[in-house]
C-alpha cells in the first residue's frame, strides 16, 4: 500500500519531533527531508540521529540547492556531486531509501529568450550521464538510489519527460539510479501523465505530488483517480511525498491532503 509523507518545511513545529506529531495526527507516514547546500544536511546529522530515535521516519531527502549536477559551470557541477553524495549517504545512515533532484533548476530553457543555451545538446548529454553515472556507483555503494526527477520546460531544458529520464538511465546502467516523478511536473509535460507512469514503471523510485497549479492536492485539475490509479497499477507501493505550495489556511490546507490521495489509493 502506497504511503504518504510530507515535506518538513510545510509541518507546523519548530522541531521534527514536534512537525512528526502533528504529520501523524493528520494522516502522514514519513517526512521528506530537504537537503540543503554548504554540507548543511550532513551537519544536520545529530538532530537526524535524534529525531529517528525518537520515531520520526524520514525515508527521502529532497535537494533543496541552488546549482545541481547539471551546471554549466565545472565547479558548481563538482560541488553538487559532493553535495548530492554526501545527502546519498547521511539518507542511507537513517536507513531510507534515497535522495531526489533534478539535473537543473532554473538553469535555462529553451522557451525563453536566448532560446539557445551555452553548451550543446552532446554536451548536455555527456554531463548528465557522468553526473548520473557517479552518483548512481555512490548510492549503490551505500545501498540506497538516486532519485533523478524530470522538471518542465520552463525549469530545465535537459530533462522533461519521463521516456527521458529511462534513457538516460538505460544508458547509465545502474539499478541504483531510478526517476523521481513528479505529478506537477508531469501534468505539464506528459501527453497522458497515466501512460507515461506504465511505460516507466521498471525505473520509477519515487514520486512526489503537487496539483496542476502547484498547489496541494485537490487545490487544481489534476486527474487523481487516473494518476494514482496508474501507480496502483504498476504496484508501486513506496511513498508519496507532498511537495507542492499551499493556498487557504496551511495548517487546515496540510490536513486536508490525505483523505483526498486516499479516496483513490
Amino acid at each position: 500500500m502506497m504511503k504518504i509523507a510530507c515535506q518538513e518545511q510545510l509541518l507546523p513545529g519548530t522541531t521534527l519531533q514536534e512537525k512528526w506529531e502533528f504529520a501523524v495526527a493528520a494522516g502522514y507516514q514519513a517526512i521528506e527531508l530537504r537537503g540543503k547546500g554548504d554540507l548543511s544536511f550532513r551537519d544536520r546529522l545529530p538532530e537526524l540521529r535524534k529525531a529517528q530515535a525518537d520515531g520520526v521516519v524520514m525515508p527521502t531527502v529532497c535537494v533543496d540547492m541552488l546549482h545541481f549536477f547539471g551546471a554549466f559551470d565545472d565547479d558548481l557541477r563538482a560541488d553538487a556531486l559532493v553535495q548530492m553524495k554526501s545527502q546519498l549517504s547521511v539518507i542511507a545512515e537513517l536507513g531510507g531509501l534515497g535522495a531526489q533532484t533534478p539535473a537543473s533548476y532554473g538553469m535555462f530553457s529553451r522557451r525563453l529568450p536566448p532560446f539557445e543555451p551555452p553548451r550543446d545538446e552532446a554536451g548536455d548529454h555527456e554531463v548528465l550521464l557522468d553526473g548520473l553515472r557517479q552518483l548512481g556507483e555512490h548510492a549503490a555503494a551505500e545501498g540506497v538510489e538516486l532519485f533523478l526527477e524530470p522538471l518542465n520546460r520552463y525549469e530545465d531544458h535537459m530533462v522533461n519527460r519521463l521516456d527521458q529520464a529511462v534513457q538516460l538511465i538505460k544508458e547509465v546502467g545502474l539499478d541504483s539510479v531510478r526517476i523521481g516523478i513528479d505529478s506537477y511536473h508531469m501534468n505539464i509535460e506528459e501527453t497522458d501523465p497515466s501512460a507515461a507512469i506504465i511505460a516507466a514503471a521498471p525505473y520509477i523510485g519515487h514520486v512526489q505530488l503537487s496539483d496542476s497549479n502547484r498547489f496541494q492536492p485537490g487545490a487544481g485539475h489534476l486527474d487523481w483517480a487516473a494518476f494514482l490509479g496508474a501507480l496502483d497499477t504498476i504496484g508501486y507501493d513506496r511513498y508519496l511525498a507532498i511537495e507542492c505550495r499551499l493556498t487557504g489556511d496551511p495548517t487546515e490546507a496540510i490536513r486536508s491532503i490525505p483523505p483526498v490521495v486516499r479516496r483513490y489509493v
